[in-house]
């Protein structure tokens, strides 16, 4: 049996909650991802000082976007800040399986416990763990795993999803919210802290 691969560029930017709904409207004005894409390096929509950082913010924006579909889309632009933060971290559960993980196997799990608290051992644990079958994360320099780490760490709070002091804020998703992500399927839901209970009345 042959286990994909983690895509693993997910090194910096957060979760970009604000860039996000600029680079959203771009996209419904024009239909195209690699046009918007374009325009966000020519325009400097993401307001960052080099071309190269420009480039790589772009990239990895759009890569995350792409995995919305067009009805979120356009909740992005109009979406509560708490909405748009729950909103981007689907995108970005959807981009990289191993933050989908994650977000099933530990945060979820921890919030179902009632384990108040995620620590970066916690976050070590998971790592070293699929490290066993996903030979590409011991592949990576200790570096570019610590800011991994820390860009995981770092979504998480823009989400609302922890604080900062790293306690598990249970998701609080509008009904209109949980519906439109629940339309490819309830398990979309999974990656966030919230209980059957709770997901089954978002979807009444």
């Amino acid at each position: 049996m042959t286990i994909e691969r983690y895509r693993l560029s997910f090194t910096t930017g957060g979760i970009f909650l604000q860039e996000a709904p600029l680079v959203a409207e771009r996209y419904l004005a024009l239909r195209d991802w690699a046009q918007t894409r374009a325009e966000m390096r020519s325009q400097n929509l993401l307001q960052v000082r080099t071309a190269s950082a420009a480039l790589r913010l772009s990239k990895e924006l759009v890569a995350r976007l792409e995995c919305l579909e067009v009805p979120e889309l356009e909740e992005l632009r109009e979406a509560s800040l708490r909405d748009r933060g729950y909103l981007l971290w689907a995108a970005a559960c959807r981009r990289y399986a191993f933050i989908h993980d994650f977000a099933v196997e530990v945060l979820r799990e921890h919030h179902l416990l009632l384990r108040r608290q995620i620590s970066f051992g916690d976050y070590d644990a998971y790592y070293n763990g699929k490290a066993l079958w996903h030979t590409e994360l011991d592949e990576i320099a200790l570096s570019t795993q610590q800011k991994l780490r820390q860009n995981m760490f770092r979504m998480l709070r823009e989400a609302d999803l922890i604080s900062d002091q790293q306690h598990i804020q249970p998701a609080m998703l509008s009904p209109r919210m949980a519906q439109l992500l629940a339309r490819r399927g309830r398990e979309e839901l999974l990656v966030f802290p919230s209980t059957d209970n709770e997901i089954q009345r978002w979807l009444k």
